[in-house]
């Protein structure tokens, strides 16, 4: 049965956080802090996880495997991106059993053109909004509990009327939660979620188009929830860099003014624990 945490967090109207996840050190890290709901994120989990952009590169049988692997390692429920259901209707379907079959809590399809690109990149095109409504249905039809959640690339190519036509008819086809992708103002922002009913979430991308707005302000301006898919990413690759660079000049392995992660605390994170009472046990 689909984990209700998300559900359950949504009846209650109060606005929450939730971070992405880029690798499975971020996602008992996210244990560690005390998230219950996280976010897998495409961009991010096809970079660290294959060395390539979020330009429909990936397919279904591998962003699946990284978000299984994600529901194996973390305790939280999970948010995943499934990016534009990876092809036809069919495709849509299989997608929404594959899904929910791995424990999933909500699936993200959004209505770019195939091969899609990052929702803060140019040169995004949308499909025929009819499309985009057949594979709600589709979604809405296949899955058990798992929420759906729309999400509509239309701002840049076709303007904000366009995005609001757009998610009032993903809403009537069963879309659970809508997401209107890189507005560019604060007041865009209010207006979406003014709009509708249905919960609408709002991407915190470092660096993208959007605002970047206190969650307080998010709150006020009427959103469920916010998802931060680039924040523990670029952090850690300015962090990473700054390491290698002091590594390379100065050979020092131990920086001492960064910040690290204390090594018998990280063994504990990832499962070592384990491994060592088995052994206890077991070994000869």
């Amino acid at each position: 049965m689909t984990d209700t945490r998300l559900r359950d967090k949504l009846a209650t109207k109060q606005f929450f956080v939730v971070p992405g996840i880029h690798d499975m050190i971020t996602a008992v890290i996210a244990d560690r802090v005390g998230f219950d709901i996280v976010y897998g994120t495409g961009y991010w989990l096809t970079a660290s996880g294959y060395g390539l952009p979020d330009a429909g590169l990936v397919s279904y049988t591998q962003m699946l495997d990284r978000h299984a692997t994600i529901m194996r390692t973390s305790k939280a429920a999970l948010i995943a991106d499934a990016d534009t259901g990876f092809g036809g209707l069919l495709n849509v379907q299989h997608t929404v059993r594959g899904y929910e079959a791995a424990g999933i809590s909500a699936i993200q399809i959004e209505d770019q053109e195939f091969p899609k690109k990052c929702g803060h990149t140019p040169g995004r095109r949308v499909i025929p909004v009819e499309d985009m409504v057949q594979k709600i249905r589709v979604a809405a039809e296949t899955r058990d509990d798992m929420l759906i959640i729309a999400r509509t690339d239309a701002r840049q190519a076709e303007g904000m009327d366009a995005v609001l036509r757009r998610l009032e008819a993903y809403a009537k086809a069963g879309a659970d939660v809508l997401f209107p992708e890189a507005m560019e103002s604060e007041e865009e922002m209010r207006l979406a979620c003014a709009t509708f009913e249905q919960p609408v979430m709002a991407n915190m991308a470092n660096g993208g188009s959007t605002p970047m707005l206190n969650g307080s302000v998010l709150a006020d301006v009427g959103y469920a929830f916010a998802i931060y898919p680039s924040l523990s990413s670029l952090i850690a690759a300015s962090a990473i860099e700054t390491a290698f660079t002091r590594l390379r000049d100065e050979g020092d392995g131990e920086p001492a003014d960064l910040l690290m992660f204390d090594f018998k605390t990280f063994c504990g994170l990832i499962g070592f624990q384990e491994v060592w009472d088995f052994e206890k046990k077991w070994a000869r």
